[in-house]
């Protein structure tokens, strides 16, 4: 079993910068894929940012330009820098992570618990 366990949200001003953490633990053969995904009220989730481990990172179009994903391999964690946070950023924010687990060596689909990031104008 994988645990993704989120860091770093909160309540910040339009135009301020936030920093999400996400640390994965538990017994993990190789981290395939991390990513963050958003879910404001009433709406779906989203994809924001994601970093497979075998190709560059991509991000929503929303996220482009402002939103910066990197990733610690040695500590199976990724971050997310969301700089210029405009109020419709509002949402809780969930870590994504694709991981290989030995023993059954089958790929599995992880999410964290979510943390909130609220901009205020």
């Amino acid at each position: 079993q994988v645990q993704l366990v989120e860091s770093g949200g909160g309540l910040v001003q339009a135009g301020g910068s936030l920093r999400l953490s996400c640390a994965a633990s538990g017994s993990i053969f190789s981290m395939k894929y991390m990513g963050w995904h958003r879910q404001a009220p009433g709406k779906q989730r989203e994809l924001v940012a994601g970093m497979p481990s075998d190709a560059g990172p991509y991000y929503a179009d929303s996220a482009k330009g402002r939103f910066t994903i990197s990733r610690d391999n040695a500590k199976n964690t990724v971050y997310l820098q969301m700089n210029s946070l405009k109020p419709e950023d509002t949402a809780v924010y969930y870590c994504n992570a694709v991981a290989t687990v030995p023993g059954t060596w089958s790929t599995y689909n992880y999410w964290g618990q979510g943390t909130q990031v609220t901009v205020s104008t």
